[in-house]
Order: C-alpha cells, then sequence, then structure tokens
C-alpha cells in the first residue's frame, strides 16, 4: 500500500479478532517508526507493549478505578476546558456517528456506559501500546509524538493489522505507570489498540467526514 493510500485507508478500530500478534510483527512496525523526525534527533518516545496476563490484569484495574472514581485525569490536557465551533459540533458528530452504528440510543445509559467501559480494554485487542515521555520535555516534544504514533498506525497496516489511538489510556496514568514499573518522572501520552480488525462489526464501518483542504488551507503568494 502507498503512503498516500494508507493515509486515507488508516482508521480508528474499535472491534478486534481474537487474533494473536506476532512478537516480530510489533518489531517490525517500531523498527520503522523509530524513523520519524523529532527536534534535535531527540526521539523522545518510550513505548510499553503490553499483552498477555498483564494486559488482563491492567484493563481489569482499569475498569475498577473508573466505576470507583469514574474519570480519571491524564497527565496533561489533551481537550479544551470549554469547546467551540467548528470543534463542538465535530466532536458531537463523531460520538453520534458511532453509537448510531452500534444502534444505541441516546438515553440508553447502560448500552452506552458498556460501550465506554470497552475503551479501558482497547476493545479487547491482543495487544496495547502505551507511550510514555520523559517529564523535562516541553510542547516540542509533543509534535515529535504525535509523528511517530502516526507512524506506528501506518506501519501497522502495512502489516495487515488495525489500531485505535486512545485518550482514554491514559486517562489514570497512575494506576498504569505502577503496573507496568514506569516512575513518576515520566508523562503518559496516550494508549493504543493494536490487533486485527474485526471487519463484521458495526462500529468498524463507518467514517468520520474529513474538513477539504479548502475549508483549512490559505495560499499566500
Amino acid at each position: 500500500m502507498n503512503i498516500i493510500d494508507a493515509l486515507g485507508y488508516r482508521k480508528s478500530v474499535r472491534a478486534f479478532l481474537k487474533k494473536e500478534v506476532e512478537t516480530d510483527q510489533i518489531t517490525r512496525i517500531l523498527n520503522a517508526a523509530r524513523h520519524a523526525p523529532s527536534g534535535t534527533n531527540a526521539q523522545p518516545w518510550d513505548v510499553a507493549i503490553v499483552r498477555g496476563k498483564t494486559r488482563i490484569k491492567l484493563t481489569t484495574a482499569l475498569i475498577e478505578a473508573f466505576n470507583d472514581n469514574g474519570l480519571g485525569e491524564m497527565d496533561y490536557k489533551y481537550y479544551p476546558v470549554k469547546w467551540k465551533e467548528p470543534f463542538k459540533k465535530r466532536r458531537v458528530t463523531c460520538g453520534a456517528q458511532l453509537y448510531s452504528a452500534l444502534k444505541i440510543n441516546r438515553k440508553d445509559k447502560e448500552k452506552r456506559l458498556e460501550q465506554w467501559l470497552a475503551n479501558y480494554k482497547g476493545f479487547d485487542a491482543p495487544v496495547l501500546l502505551f507511550f510514555f515521555l520523559d517529564s523535562i520535555m516541553e510542547k516540542g516534544s509533543f509534535l515529535d509524538y504525535g509523528m511517530f504514533i502516526q507512524s506506528v498506525m501506518l506501519a501497522a497496516l502495512e502489516e495487515g493489522l488495525a489500531t485505535c489511538a486512545q485518550a482514554a489510556l491514559g486517562q489514570n496514568p497512575e494506576l498504569i505507570k505502577t503496573t507496568l514499573g514506569y516512575g513518576t518522572d515520566t508523562t503518559l501520552i496516550c494508549g493504543m489498540a493494536l490487533g486485527y480488525e474485526d471487519t463484521s462489526a458495526p462500529q468498524n464501518n463507518y467514517r468520520t467526514p474529513r474538513e477539504t483542504v479548502e475549508g483549512f488551507t490559505k495560499f499566500f503568494e
């Protein structure tokens, strides 16, 4: 798959097959992604690969933490405190598409909660990736990390795999760091589900609308 096709084909997958991902595949993905650019070649990424018993232990703990304390706080503010247009409308549309695909009524709180909890299980993907950053690094490294994470997602396509980058997997950083042995001197950027897409799942069979080039671009000559 060429790069332009891959950029258009990539999507957030929220249902995975019960099929294991080989270690060699993960290594090849990260071997490709490590060539992502970074300011002064700092290469600030630190990736934890979680699967097997550790994945079950961690996701169970994340669900328990949510049930006990609700939404946790990330190490940094991912979203604005107060949304404005056009971002507010795009956010609402994104959520509405998911629940519509799953035929979950707006008033069905039980099913909406069930779907939200699926976030903390990484949608049952066999592999979860957690992306850490040394706390001394500043905002520029977040830009570097974004390019690295996109590289991971595109390389995964080459391996026939699907991904879903998840802010929800960064909502309880202390628990995750303690479980995985990371110190408080790190910032948890986000998590990512990785596995084989369940193409029969309705939540995988819609696409979010994207703004046209004309809508976000200005040419100056």
